[in-house]
């Protein structure tokens, strides 16, 4: 599905000029990143992940049930990333999930003489930024536009536009704009060899 979108989709150019050639080379040289991630995505839908057209996953590791796991289009999952599925993740439209991000639906009580499971939905709004190696609690709403400070652990709902860092993460302060035309998944690589910048 991704490479359908892709070629549907690509960056029409002349491959007498120097900037074709190059978009060319570019398309030869990451065709194995691209079946690569193709793969991984239908393997994804197969079981049962809810996936728009244009996203891309690298390597992730999931732990659960993948049914709950959906993703709007636009958006991009860095390496690295853990993704808990004991209860539904939605990651929104045109979303950046930096390397090494974490998370988490599941935790225990800590006053629980049984030390039970308890579980709790993420959910990521659309343009917000999850930025390397934070790690997302269960239960938190990242708003729309919010962004996820490198490292930071978030164990609370971040507001729409907020910026948050630090550990627990506190607002340090609020996005400047509230409407954006950005694509995370345009600054892949593969995605740009197709579609341009």
């Amino acid at each position: 599905m991704l490479i359908n979108h892709l070629i549907r989709h690509r960056l029409k150019v002349s491959l007498l000029t120097p900037e074709g050639l190059k978009y060319l080379a570019k398309r030869v040289l990451l065709l194995g990143r691209l079946l690569k991630a193709d793969r991984r995505q239908r393997t994804l839908r197969r079981q049962g992940a809810s996936l728009a057209p244009l996203v891309m996953i690298n390597a992730v590791e999931f732990e659960g049930s993948i049914a709950c796991f959906s993703v709007g289009t636009g958006s991009f999952i860095g390496k690295r990333t853990f993704i808990q599925l004991h209860a539904a993740v939605r990651v929104g439209a045109h979303v950046a999930i930096n390397e090494g991000v974490r998370i988490l639906t599941g935790t225990h009580g800590l006053d629980d003489p049984a030390w039970r499971l308890k579980v709790a939905p993420v959910v990521i709004g659309d343009y917000a930024w999850v930025a390397t190696d934070a790690i997302i609690l269960p239960g938190v709403t990242i708003g729309e536009g919010a962004v996820v400070g490198a490292g930071s652990v978030v164990g609370r709902n971040v507001a729409p536009y907020s910026v948050v860092a630090g550990n627990p993460a506190r607002v340090i302060r609020s996005r400047g704009a509230h409407a954006f035309t950005y694509s995370p998944v345009r600054s892949s690589a593969v995605v740009e060899a197709w579609m341009g910048k």
